[in-house]
């Protein structure tokens, strides 16, 4: 085992064990590298590990900041690994829209059960932010993916929400090269709008299997917009 896996299995341990929790602080460097009979090069290494798998986030200092704090942001480390394995072509583009079919469409599902007949301020604030005719095609596609992730958000579960915002941040610049060929993108952003706010009134009226029949439409027709040849 390389001396920084020590330390990470040591984290892991107290993390588990309920020692380490969301907000606490990890002992300081020194104490860590006495402790386990590393050297601070390889807690430092350990640390830089856990800040880009979205475990702690780090602060250089000596305030009430410093130091290294458990964050617990799976989406980020998860949408990194996702953006750099679709930079080697190692992950087709076509299996995450596929995953992100599975996902959405069991997501949709759950909210219309569990958000059927409330009030949803987010999903209609970026609705409403949608309609705006004078937003570039990235800023559109920026609040589509929020717009997403949020009604993914609705079935309650965090790690289909986590996954679903890492796979959105994965394909953003596929999708961005691709709209660029189109030839009517307002007509595309229309369409886009349409399909929306049908599958939101499919969830305030409780009809999941319409919901995720709209999903499936949706995610699918654009894909094949953008790319006929997947």
């Amino acid at each position: 085992m390389r001396t920084h896996e020590v330390v990470l299995q040591r984290i892991e341990s107290d993390l588990a064990a309920g020692r380490l929790v969301v907000g606490g602080r990890l002992p300081a460097e020194r104490a860590l590298a006495e402790e386990l009979g590393v050297g601070r090069s390889s807690v430092r290494e350990a640390l830089r590990v856990l800040e880009a798998m979205g475990v702690v986030r780090t602060s250089a200092g000596s305030g009430p900041d410093a130091g290294a704090i458990v964050a617990a942001d799976p989406a980020a480390s998860i949408g990194t690994a996702l953006r750099l394995h679709v930079a080697t072509h190692t992950l087709p583009v076509r299996d995450l829209v596929q995953t992100r079919i599975l996902l959405e469409t069991w997501a949709v599902r759950e909210a219309a059960f569990r958000a059927a007949g409330n009030p949803l301020p987010e999903v209609d604030a970026l609705l409403d932010a949608m309609d705006d005719p004078a937003l570039s095609p990235d800023q559109f596609h920026r609040l589509d993916a929020d717009l997403h992730v949020a009604l993914t958000g609705l079935a309650g579960n965090v790690l289909i929400e986590a996954m679903m915002s890492s796979l959105r941040e994965a394909i953003h610049g596929y999708v961005m090269a691709a709209v660029s060929r189109l030839s009517d993108w307002p007509a595309v952003a229309a369409e886009l709008r349409r399909e929306h706010r049908e599958i939101v009134a499919a969830i305030r009226r409780g009809h999941g299997a319409k919901a995720a029949e709209l999903v499936q439409v949706h995610i699918a027709g654009f894909h094949a917009l953008v790319d006929p040849g997947a």
